[in-house]
């Protein structure tokens, strides 16, 4: 397919623009800041700059493409002012969505995030009602970008009930990659028993890249919502024991798990729905006590 891929030059768009290529997908990279080179290599997608808030911009990109790949935002809501965050990620997607149903686009797949339930960035703390966290989880966000996602998952509900269009949305937990495994995860492997507020759950940038390529192909019909993590926490302990350290005893509904050390997000839809099978832990980057290998 000819896949436009949005964010193209930040950590997950550009781990999608590789995975597509070596698919044997023809690859449009856009992203806001100026091109690396004059002419695009022979062995890159091409790149196109462009504004995402501004809707003819993301109409021209948007034209004469099969399917989107949405990754472009502003990644979290504590390095810009609130509505700098809500007003760029939420008018983004909104162009994005319009212009794939005005142009008959098939396939969008729409990045949000593991913080729309809420709980993550909540200025008023409170917890969902049970873990492992799945898609069923209420979704109540009180900062602007967990509540921007939630508004583009509904745009998103809205476009297919409108047209023909077929949307998968992957809500990423924290996006690890081997240049930031320690950074991030390391203080987590070194002190387990501090509280995670995503309750030590992670994505491994390359698993998360073959879920974007799975969602691109396989038969999907109207939105589909759905978690990318991997299967173990960042602590290799119990999940049991690092709530029974951390939380009131009941405080959370602690549901069966397939393995001692799972994710806070269970990611059975993604296996059903896509075929998704991650292959990466952070055991293969850090040793035991959170230094890189």
């Amino acid at each position: 397919m000819r896949v436009l891929v949005t964010g193209a030059r930040g950590k997950v768009g550009a781990a999608a623009v590789n995975e597509l290529l070596q698919a044997g997908h023809e690859v449009v990279a856009t992203d806001r800041t100026p091109p690396l080179h004059e002419r695009d290599l022979p062995d890159e997608a091409p790149y196109r700059q462009a504004e995402l808030t501004d809707a003819g911009a993301v109409h021209d990109l948007v034209r004469g493409v099969d399917a989107v790949v949405h990754t472009a935002a502003i990644p979290d809501p504590i390095h810009h002012a609130p509505h700098v965050v809500f007003a760029n990620n939420v008018l983004a997607g909104f162009n994005v969505v319009e212009a794939c149903v005005a142009w008959g686009v098939g396939r969008l797949v729409n990045l949000s995030s593991e913080t729309v339930p809420g709980f993550i960035f909540a200025e008023r703390s409170f917890l969902p009602p049970y873990l492992p966290v799945d898609e069923r989880t209420p979704c109540r966000p009180q900062d602007p970008y967990g509540f921007g996602k939630h508004v583009i998952e509904q745009w998103c509900d809205a476009a297919t009930r409108r047209s023909d269009i077929a949307i998968v949305t992957i809500r990423p937990s924290w996006v690890a990659h081997p240049g930031n495994y320690e950074r991030n995860l390391g203080p987590m492997v070194r002190e387990p028993f501090e509280f995670s507020p995503n309750f030590w759950s992670y994505t491994d940038n390359a698993d998360l890249a073959s879920a974007i390529r799975l969602a691109l192909v396989q038969p999907v019909s109207g939105h589909e919502v759905i978690y990318i993590a991997q299967p173990d926490n960042a602590t290799g302990r119990p999940l049991a024991d690092l709530v029974a350290a951390t939380l009131p005893a009941g405080a959370i509904e602690l549901r069966p798990t397939d393995r001692a050390d799972a994710s806070g997000i269970d990611c059975t839809k993604a296996r059903r729905l896509l075929g998704w099978e991650p292959t990466r832990s952070w055991r293969d980057v850090l040793d035991d006590h959170g230094r890189v290998r």
